[in-house]
């Protein structure tokens, strides 16, 4: 059959309209998915306020002057799904500018390479990362290649890398360990101060939250002025379990999630017990600019695992709970500003309970479902969340 011009002509135009109408599906689509992750919103902006101290300008450990953060998600398929964060104390040479620090564990079952002489000398000489379990000894190798090669360090020969991790082998082949030194490098040299990214990012893309999707979150909290107007900030990489509490609410007993469901009079048996599970692990950064010294620093730390346990974790046998805290105050300024003194502490404690118990909320209201190596862990259902906080009057 033969086709005339006239006809040719009409379905050129047909197909031309065919290939827009396509082209409009698909940027529609791709539309309405940014639409969807842009609508998770943070903790506070849900209207959930917690505690009594309110937070800095960003509600990040990027209030505390001078600290920096970079993130590097790997995302490869449905396989991988991974990342790094870095925590730098300063923008200078962390190693000739080290910083006073300690650490605390809660449950140690986890790998955080450093931590002996952060805890012998009660000092940080390097950038703090985190990443996933079998990605450390990888991250750790990159962190050496940065620091040696700062001008000022070409003679260095002992440098202490710092680097926790929580495992995300549920939605990331971990085994493949797919995490190089150009991503750990990017993470550092691209660290900033300003806004920080949450949720399904960087080293908390693959992590799970009391059966949700965990992720990175952060928030702060700032002292009165009569109280020394000092700043404390928190971020997080939650990948644990428990019984899901948020503002003192029961949101996961409400939502029927939660360890130990099917052991409960009213309980009808878990439907997945590795979603149930309360193993996992946190990692908890905190740092203040208020002048401490490594023992007050420590005390500090201890307090941030209140603020995990308000959250519904027990830190079960099987999770790795660290905190790693700083403070930008370097010991060459110790003399314009002397640590502070046991009687001011106590505001602080309260500062580092609220700001880890928010970031941890941080880290699930912002995450976003993933679909990964061995299955798809959803994110928290904020609609179903918020009914349940106003029914226990967390949000009025």
């Amino acid at each position: 059959m033969r086709i005339g011009t006239a006809q040719m002509s009409s379905l050129a135009w047909t197909l031309r309209l065919l290939c827009c109408l396509a082209v409009f599906l698909c940027v529609t689509t791709l539309t309405s998915r940014a639409v969807f992750a842009q609508s998770r919103q943070s903790a506070r902006e849900m209207g959930v306020v917690v505690g009594v101290l309110p937070p800095g300008p960003l509600n990040a450990i990027t209030d505390v002057a001078g600290v920096r953060v970079g993130q590097v998600t790997i995302v490869r398929g449905d396989s991988v799904n991974t990342g790094v964060t870095a925590i730098l104390p300063h923008g200078g040479n962390i190693f000739r500018d080290k910083v006073p620090a300690a650490v605390v564990v809660g449950n140690g079952f986890g790998k955080l390479v450093g931590f002996t002489q952060v805890q012998e000398l009660g000092e940080l000489e390097s950038p703090v990362l985190l990443t996933c379990t079998l990605c450390v000894p990888r991250v750790a190798d990159a962190v050496l290649t940065y620091l040696l090669g700062l001008p000022g360090n070409e003679n260095v020969r002992s440098v202490n890398a710092v680097v926790g991790e929580t495992n995300d082998g549920y939605l990331s082949d971990i085994r493949a360990r797919p995490v190089t030194e150009a991503d750990v490098l990017n993470a550092i040299t691209e660290a900033r101060e300003g806004p920080v990214e949450q949720g399904s990012v960087g080293a908390g893309r693959g992590t799970r939250a009391f059966g949700w999707k965990g992720g990175i979150g952060t928030a702060s909290r700032r002292l009165p002025a009569r109280m020394g107007g000092w700043t404390v900030g928190v971020l997080v990489q939650s990948n644990f379990g428990g019984v899901l509490s948020v503002a003192g609410a029961p949101v996961g007993r409400a939502l029927g999630r939660y360890y130990l469901r099917g052991a409960t009079r009213d309980g009808e048996g878990p439907v997945d017990r590795d979603m149930e599970s309360p193993d996992g692990s946190i990692m908890i950064v905190v740092a203040t600019d208020a002048s401490l010294e490594h023992r007050n620093l420590e005390r500090l730390a201890r307090r941030a695992l209140a603020g995990v346990a308000r959250t519904g974790s027990s830190m079960s046998n099987g999770s790795g709970d660290y905190v790693i805290a700083f403070s930008t105050v370097q010991y060459s300024a110790r003399d314009q500003n002397p640590p502070i003194g046991n009687n001011a502490m106590s505001p602080l404690f309260q500062a580092v309970i609220e700001a880890t118990e928010e970031a941890i909320y941080n880290s699930m209201f912002l995450a976003t479902t993933v679909t990964g190596h061995r299955g798809t862990t959803e994110a928290l259902p904020l609609d179903s969340t918020v009914a349940i906080l106003r029914r226990h009057g967390v949000i009025r």
